[in-house]
């Protein structure tokens, strides 16, 4: 049976995943939202000889036993698999990300690097290319040192010092020396392969370590938090500054629970989390393109539009979903869907996010374009929307597809929106201006004070005059509507505790919706839980649960979007962007400071 133990390569432009006998089980080229070149992952259970299609194996004859670890502070991913009789093989995956003649290079490759480290090792290079979703099987042509798999689109080319006859045929062959191998774009190679591969190694391995050194992180948990900001910079598609949820789509939230979306595009919900972490981080250029790309947004949008809940990588309007039949899904569980249709969705707490967001930089002194009255005049055009609208029905921050209420988190941020041009009306030096928005956000605040508590719950409630409840209340203290001392947000905490709360996992809400009663724990939930233990002061409580919840991860330190609360298995798209920025504001969160240990 396959799982999420999976490795993340990259380099900020595409990403691969690698199972932990080193198949590459995942790829889509040329960009995070292409289409798949290898698609194993989706092909059913993906184990056996019947899984090879899709995928990029090197096997080892006789393989009883594989290890996997990334090179220290790199994305660089090792795994040794050992033999029955005891020959041991090392294959080494990355794809390159170096500075190159004053410019990022980033070529649209991978590097697989092979080598013998005990006894006498046979060996198979399987590499089966697969096109259109699963549909197309591609034309195969070769060279002296190169095969080309060509399909309607776009054409693979694989480069190496290997014997290509060997590979097209699948045949076992001694492994006496290292093999490299170069899969990519359909460009030749006029370098030395093994060279180029250890250049390529070298530079990228020095690169990831420098941007690594430069980070700011807790004194706790350092090589968690540093394993997740690796994996939050490689979701960033450099290109434009989006960040994408995950590399995957269609990966279930729940076993056939058809809860299977794409998230290979970036979610305006997620920007002020995102900013937010990598301010914490300083990882200031990464922060400054993704501001850059929400602006790009915010600067597209009409006067009194309302922005999508989500945008393609290029900033496109239009992610239309669809159903591809010639793939059966992860594990058998489909369906497999292309694109995502709530980007049609209204959802107001866009707003909110997207101020929340951008008003960063109105006040970073770090960054080379600081906001000004323009953008703040740009930014006002969606507050007057988030005023108009905060408390219309929406389909809420969890993408309800059937049915509109007034959620109390889209109010919140439709709140926040009112609250932060405030502050940068106040910091531009417009004063009545400030008071208007000010007065907006005063309104607001009493309005949601008043509809959406509930003395049932003796908390706040998902939506206005509702019973139900909703993990992203969790978030009424960190986006400043309450303090952590206040006896509501204390009581919609423990509310929250009590009915969404499943052993050290929290749920998004336990209400029937579109698809039936929720199976599995949102894993940024539970770091929302975990954050806000810390802010009503049971801090020890928040540490160990924190620890419960890092047992979760992959065997490399990764999460995706769900854990089952029983079984510790991880769900949904992978690795999820949101689940490890929760992981990093946690770890900042509850970390001994520097100054008491050092």
């Amino acid at each position: 049976m396959s799982t999420l133990d999976l490795g993340l390569i990259g380099n900020c432009c595409f990403g691969a995943l690698v199972d932990p006998y080193a198949r590459i089980v995942w790829c889509c080229l040329p960009r995070f939202d292409g289409e798949p070149v290898f698609d194993a992952l989706l092909r059913g259970d993906a184990d056996g000889e019947a899984a090879a299609g899709g995928s990029f194996a090197i096997e080892l004859g006789g393989a009883v036993k594989a290890e996997q670890r990334y090179v220290p502070n790199t994305p660089v991913l090792v795994t040794r698999i050992t033999a029955d009789d005891g020959a041991a093989i090392e294959i080494t995956d990355f794809a390159p990300r170096f500075k190159r003649h004053d410019r990022m290079f980033r070529p649209t490759t991978i590097v697989r690097h092979v080598r013998p480290v005990a006894g006498l090792p046979r060996i198979r290079i399987r590499v089966s290319p697969s096109f259109g979703w699963g549909a197309v099987d591609p034309q195969v042509t070769r060279g002296s040192n190169h095969i080309r798999w060509v399909g309607p689109s776009q054409t693979v080319r694989l480069t190496t010092d290997a014997v290509p006859s060997y590979i097209l045929d699948q045949t076992w062959f001694l492994l006496d020396a290292p093999v490299s191998m170069l899969l990519g774009a359909d460009e030749s190679l006029t370098d030395s392969i093994p060279e180029t591969a250890r250049v390529f190694f070298d530079d990228t391995v020095r690169y990831w370590r420098d941007w690594t050194r430069s980070l700011n992180i807790p004194f706790e948990w350092q090589a968690e938090v540093i394993r997740s900001a690796i994996t939050l910079k490689l979701c960033t598609f450099e290109e434009t500054g989006a960040v994408i949820a995950a590399m995957t789509t269609s990966i279930p939230e729940a076993p056939h629970s058809q809860r299977n979306w794409d998230y290979r595009y970036c979610w305006l919900r997620d920007a002020y989390f995102v900013v937010h972490t990598l301010n914490r981080l300083s990882a200031t250029r990464t922060l400054e393109h993704y501001l850059r790309y929400i602006q790009n947004i915010v600067a597209k949008t009409a006067e009194g539009a309302v922005l999508q809940p989500l945008y393609s990588i290029t900033l496109d309007d239009r992610i239309e979903e669809r159903i591809v039949d010639t793939l059966p899904g992860y594990r058998g569980m489909g369906p497999v869907r292309v694109g995502n249709q709530a980007y049609q969705q209204v959802q107001h707490d866009v707003f909110g996010s997207v101020i929340l967001a951008v008003t960063q930089s109105f006040f970073d002194t770090r960054l080379t374009r600081m906001g000004d009255e323009a953008l703040y005049r740009q930014l006002t055009r969606l507050g007057r929307v988030a005023v108009e609208r905060f408390d219309v029905p929406d389909a809420g921050i969890w993408e309800l597809r059937t049915r509109a209420s007034v959620h109390t988190f889209s109010a919140l941020m439709c709140w926040a929106a009112a609250d932060r041009l405030a502050r940068i009306a106040t910091a531009l030096g417009l004063d009545d201006e400030a008071a208007d928005w000010l007065a907006h956000a005063e309104t607001m605040h009493a309005r949601i004070c008043n509809e959406a508590w509930s003395d049932e719950l003796g908390g706040f409630s998902a939506t206005f005059g509702g019973r139900d409840l909703d993990a992203s209340l969790l978030l009424i203290h960190e986006l400043g509507f309450l303090a952590g001392d206040d006896p509501r947000y204390v009581g919609t905490v423990e509310a929250i505790e009590k009915g969404l709360k499943r052993g050290n996992h929290v749920f998004r809400y336990d209400a029937p919706d579109d698809f039936g009663t929720p199976e599995v724990a949102f894993t940024v939930c539970t770091f929302w839980f975990i954050e806000a233990l810390a802010a009503v002061g049971r801090k020890d409580e928040a540490r160990q649960m924190f620890a419960e919840v890092l047992a979760c991860r992959n065997s490399l330190g990764l999460l995706s979007e769900d854990v089952d609360p029983v079984t510790g298995e991880l769900w949904g798209n992978f690795p999820q962007t949101y689940s490890m920025v929760g992981l990093i504001k946690c770890a900042m969160r509850l970390s001994r400071p520097w100054e008491d240990v050092v």
